[in-house]
């Protein structure tokens, strides 16, 4: 953690707005562990996008999050609502980002790797340049 930690002091960026990028980054990672999924003897699950209208759900990249269940013994998945706690960590991350015009943000969505990363021009192809802000 501090090797993190000094590197985004280095940057520039105060202690405390370290430690908050680092918890948005533990909250964007366990997120997206959840979109891909999880289960067990009795089930699986993930985090779903969309909208539930009595029985009906439909899937939209921009909607509400929900946990879709798929049980071993139900023929139909069922959705139950949850709070969008990957919008409130970017809200953050942007506030953040706001005191750093020189720097920018990346958040990586793959599960098997660091969440965010912090940088100067980051993109998608170079992301890896930037500091990993990790556990």
């Amino acid at each position: 953690m501090a090797y993190s930690f000094d590197q985004l002091v280095k940057l520039g960026i105060s202690f405390e707005d370290a430690r908050a990028l680092r918890r948005i980054s533990m909250t964007l990672h366990r997120w997206h562990e959840l979109e891909c999924g999880d289960g067990d003897n009795h089930g699986s699950w993930c985090i779903a996008r969309g909208s539930k209208t009595g029985n009906v759900f439909e899937y939209a990249d921009d909607g509400k999050p929900f946990i879709e269940y798929h049980s071993n013994t139900q023929p139909k998945a069922s959705y139950r609502a949850i709070a969008d706690k990957e919008n409130g960590a970017l809200k953050r991350l942007a506030a953040i980002m706001k005191n750093y015009p020189s720097l920018s943000a990346f958040v990586q969505t793959d599960p098997r790797g660091c969440a965010l990363y912090i940088g100067h021009n980051l993109t998608d192809t170079n992301y890896n340049q930037g500091i990993p802000v990790y556990k």
